[in-house]
């Protein structure tokens, strides 16, 4: 099997579309394209940022033995997402949910930042802050949430997060269920 089809077979494997697999990795949906057709070969960096971005590494991308399950990931398991607003600091805690239903992520955001607005999207989502106190805004309502307290949602509505203080970071859990 060429490496492109491989990387194609495990990222459908993933539920992945080849834009997220592009901002896991930190590359464009175009080469990924391309990489997926064997038009371009990856660099070794750039291929060890893709199977990072799917939940493997070199080792078992190119091993023919049978794929065990991953229970613990590590922090260096984890995959920033670099396309956040400025002051919010976000990783990805699990590389591969298979099938992929799940989206965990650990979340930094420096004193009085916001994610960015989320559209109206299916599923639940679950938070559970670790440090400071944030404010979670669904449409035109806000609720504050304090360290130790947690949040569960449908997110059928604009959403997103802030940071109330003005001179404290808020850590916190994010946790989408699709």
């Amino acid at each position: 099997m060429k490496i492109g089809q491989k990387i194609k077979s495990l990222r459908i494997m993933r539920n992945m579309t080849q834009e997220e697999l592009a901002v896991r990795s930190d590359l464009t949906k175009g080469f990924i394209s391309q990489v997926e057709r064997d038009l371009t070969s990856p660099t070794i960096e750039s291929l060890e940022m893709i199977l990072r971005a799917l939940g493997t590494d070199l080792k078992e991308f190119f091993s023919n033995l049978e794929n065990k399950e991953k229970v613990v990931y590590t922090k260096e398991d984890r995959i920033p997402i670099y396309d956040t607003p400025e002051g919010v600091y976000e990783e990805l805690l699990l590389t591969a949910s298979d099938p992929k239903n799940i989206e965990p992520s650990f979340i930094i955001l420096d004193p009085n930042k916001a994610t960015e607005i989320e559209k109206p999207h299916e599923g639940v989502e679950f938070g559970f802050v670790i440090e400071g106190t944030i404010e979670l805004h669904l449409n035109k309502e806000t609720y504050i949430i304090d360290t130790g307290e947690c949040f569960f949602f449908t997110p059928n509505k604009k959403h997103y997060i802030k940071n109330k203080s003005k001179n404290q970071k808020a850590k916190f859990i994010w946790i989408e269920i699709f």
